[in-house]
C-alpha cells in the first residue's frame, strides 16, 4: 500500500462516522426500525453493527501489530445482530460510540510505521494470513457501504 493509498482510506474511514450521523440524524423510530424482510437489518441492527465491528478492528489490528503470530477469532455478524441485543440499544450512543472507537483507532494509524502495514494475523475462516494493510483498506470501505444500505432503508421505509 502506498502512502498516498493509505491516506486516501484514512481520509475515507474518518468521514464515514460524520455521514453515519448526519445520515440517522432525527430518523423517527419507525424508520430506524424498518426490516424489508425479517431476516435483513433496519438501520438500528446496522448502527450497532459499526460500533461492534469498530472494536473488532481495534483488538485484531493491535493484534497485528503487537502479538507475535496472532489469531484472529472469526465471528457471525448476523449472530452478533440476534443475541447482543442491538435492536434494544440507543441509536445516538451507538452513533457516539462508532465516531469515538473509530477517531481512537485512526490516530492509532497515524502512528504507525509504513513497514507495519505489512504486519498481519491468521484468520481461521480465510486460512490465511490477512494484513495490516488489508484491514485499513477495509475501514476505508466499510462505512460506506453500510451508508449505501441505510439510505436505501430510508427510501424503503417511506415506500
Amino acid at each position: 500500500m502506498t502512502e498516498s493509498e493509505f491516506r486516501k482510506h484514512l481520509d475515507a474511514a474518518e468521514k464515514s462516522p460524520k455521514q453515519i450521523a448526519a445520515a440517522v440524524s432525527g430518523l423517527p423510530d419507525k424508520t430506524l426500525r424498518f426490516k424489508p424482510a425479517p431476516e435483513k437489518w433496519c438501520i438500528l441492527e446496522i448502527l450497532a453493527h459499526l460500533a461492534d465491528m469498530e472494536v473488532l478492528y481495534a483488538h485484531r489490528m493491535r493484534q497485528m501489530l503487537a502479538d507475535k503470530k496472532p489469531v484472529i477469532a472469526p465471528i457471525d455478524q448476523d449472530d452478533w445482530a440476534r443475541n447482543l441485543g442491538y435492536m434494544s440499544e440507543s441509536p445516538a450512543e451507538l452513533v457516539a460510540l462508532y465516531g469515538l472507537n473509530r477517531h481512537h483507532n485512526l490516530q492509532l494509524l497515524l502512528r504507525i510505521k509504513p513497514q507495519d502495514l505489512g504486519k498481519s494475523a491468521f484468520h481461521p475462516e480465510l486460512q490465511t494470513n490477512v494484513t495490516l494493510a488489508e484491514y485499513v483498506a477495509r475501514m476505508g470501505t466499510h462505512g460506506a457501504n453500510h451508508l449505501e444500505q441505510i439510505e436505501r432503508l430510508k427510501k424503503q421505509a417511506k415506500g
